[in-house]
């Protein structure tokens, strides 16, 4: 390793570029190259780095297993920065099976959270948990390796609404991130770290609504009060939990009897809003009956409903408290935000049906969000799904594949 390698590799691992670029700049010798792809990509040129590293791999001979694995490394950390979740995870097991053998721990363990995060974006939580438990953390010697771990467990976490492990995640990654250096590993912490105490979600009762947080969020569901939630289009009582996501009608007037609880909602309201229709006749009230029939069987355990000399009223035992949970904003693009919020791909059929909305309208409010990084897609055609941005972003560290292992 010659000195302008390794100074351009001490220059990358604290996350200075532009001093690296300007040692190995004009240098196309393979070491060279993945330099260069790195630097590449911590600037943001992903294209451009992918090149580069493709290149570097390909030069180097089929007796330099080590430095060929840290570039197939450093090209998957790429493909996942640029969201490209297509292709097989095969090479990148393979490469960390290599670098393992081999002693660089570091980079070994840096393509396993690489895997794990790509898990994390396809909305793949258990597996991406179970992943994440097999890792070794002690061997995690390098602070900036510590943080991206930290970022995984509280994204999980905050996807599940565990907000306590969540913040004790984020604490943990931001010392390590303090270690690290690395002003864009702090910068994904500080913006995780936010989302804790941005509004999640609104607290409806009695008329009367008011902004929760997550940890709020977590704490009212706890109560063990009937929740009517329209963040995830469900119900929710202690730790029972009815998805009404394909229900559109029965989540809608779950929610018209909630809203008026303890009171009761004239049947002229309850067909109005959920068959959207001014001036009903008798097949709209026998309609309503049927499916207050079927609200009444999946409320049974929790509830019941009393039909009343104009309507109907939801009535709990015990004056178990019933709460309604909005998005924090309305509009559409807020409940399909609110929607997403589970990090599980959702179809836009799905979508279409759980919102009540032709999959037309949808598609264009998905368009709108993908335009503001606030939601993505992956997949074409029929197996497109759609899912939220991560809570947590993630930052591109790239550990070194032709310089100073990490570990």
């Amino acid at each position: 390793m010659d000195s302008l390698i390794a100074a351009a590799g001490r220059a990358l691992m604290a996350g200075d570029p532009l001093s690296a670029l300007n040692r190995v700049a004009l240098r196309n010798d393979p070491p060279a190259l993945a330099l260069r792809g790195i630097a590449m990509a911590q600037l943001g040129e992903l294209a451009r780095s992918r090149e580069l590293l493709s290149s570097a791999r390909r030069r180097f001979g089929p007796e330099e297993v080590l430095a060929r694995a840290r570039c197939t490394v450093a090209e998957a950390e790429v493909a996942l920065a640029l969201r490209d979740l297509g292709g097989s995870l095969r090479p990148l097991e393979t490469a960390a099976a290599a670098l393992a053998d081999r002693g660089d721990h570091g980079n070994a363990l840096h393509a396993r959270l690489i895997a794990v995060r790509r898990l994390l974006l396809l909305g793949r939580l258990d597996a991406a948990a179970s992943a994440l438990q097999t890792l070794d953390v002690r061997r995690l010697v390098s602070p900036a390796l510590q943080t991206v771990a930290e970022l995984a467990h509280a994204e999980i976490a905050l996807r599940t609404l565990r907000t306590g492990s969540a913040e004790a995640a984020l604490s943990r990654a931001r010392a390590a991130a303090g270690q690290a250096g690395v002003p864009a590993l702090q910068a994904e912490v500080d913006e995780a770290v936010g989302a804790l105490h941005r509004p999640a979600a609104r607290w409806v009762r009695a008329g009367i609504e008011q902004p929760l947080r997550l940890a709020e969020v977590e704490a009212l569901l706890a109560t063990g009060a009937l929740v009517v939630d329209g963040c995830r289009r469900g119900l929710q009582a202690g730790d029972a939990w009815q998805s009404l996501a394909r229900r559109p009608v029965l989540f809608t007037l779950a929610c018209a009897l909630a809203e008026q609880w303890p009171g009761g909602v004239p049947r002229e309201v309850l067909i109005a809003r959920a068959f959207r229709i001014r001036r009903p006749d008798e097949t709209h009230r026998v309609r309503l009956r049927v499916q207050m029939g079927r609200l009444r069987a999946l409320l049974a355990p929790v509830a019941r409903i009393e039909a009343r000399d104009r309507g109907f009223a939801l009535v709990t035992p015990g004056d178990r408290p019933v709460v309604v949970l909005r998005p924090p904003v309305d509009g559409e693009a807020a409940s399909l935000q609110a929607l997403l919020a589970d990090g599980a791909p959702w179809s836009t059929s799905s979508l279409a049906l759980a919102l009540g909305e032709s999959q037309r309208s949808i598609q264009r409010a998905l368009a709108s969000l993908q335009a503001t990084a606030r939601a993505r897609s992956i997949g074409q055609g029929r197996a497109q799904r759609w899912l939220s941005a991560p809570m947590v972003g993630f930052t591109t560290i790239l550990l070194l594949p032709a310089s100073v292992p990490i570990a």
